[in-house]
């Protein structure tokens, strides 16, 4: 159960609900998760989400890897209902199971394609050491360009913030879901 109390769109502010129309309309689909504790400071909530529209559409990464940083950075974090809304996104972009399963597992996937390599070990060290290594850094910016390695420095920390976000508040996924992690 949320420590806070559920958004009801009929009784937001209009900033509030101008925010909700925004996020209802958008590739996400609906207002769910993070935004449901991020609308009580609805200026906010829209520069957060903005934001994420971004980082999870619009840079130079297609899904199946926008979305294994994703799921790095959740289970770093624990982040039960991060993970419950991204695995899903993952396998439709094309993450293999067993790749989703081995970071669900905090080992080291088997069988990475090249630009999976480079990019677990940036976001892992990022995450578990809070530096990269310059070798690493050298294999992520070969394989994704300078603006590569800036977004995809902006796409875990966004995600580390909705984590914080969705444990401070203690977003769980629906009711029935079983546990995600061990």
């Amino acid at each position: 159960m949320s420590r806070l109390q559920p958004v009801d769109p009929a009784t937001l502010p209009p900033e509030g609900r101008a925010v909700y129309d925004k996020i209802a309309n958008s590739p996400r689909g609906g207002v769910r998760g993070p935004f449901l504790a991020l609308l009580h400071a609805p200026e906010m909530c829209d520069r957060i989400q903005h934001l994420g529209a971004f980082l999870r559409y619009d840079t130079s990464f297609d899904p199946r890897l926008s979305e294994m940083t994703i799921l790095i950075v959740a289970r770093r974090f624990n982040c039960q209902y991060e993970w419950f809304a991204h695995e899903t996104h993952a396998q439709k972009g094309g993450l293999a199971q067993p790749v989703i399963e081995a970071i669900r597992e905090r080992r080291r996937p088997d069988g990475m394609k090249p630009d999976e390599t480079a990019l677990y070990d940036y976001v892992t060290e990022l995450v578990t050491n809070n530096s990269i290594s310059a070798p690493t850094y050298q294999r992520a910016l070969d394989a994704f360009g300078t603006r590569g390695v800036v977004e995809l420095a902006g796409l875990a920390g966004y995600y580390i913030m909705i984590g914080m976000t969705l444990l401070a508040h203690d977003l769980q996924p629906p009711a029935g879901t079983p546990p995600l992690f061990k």
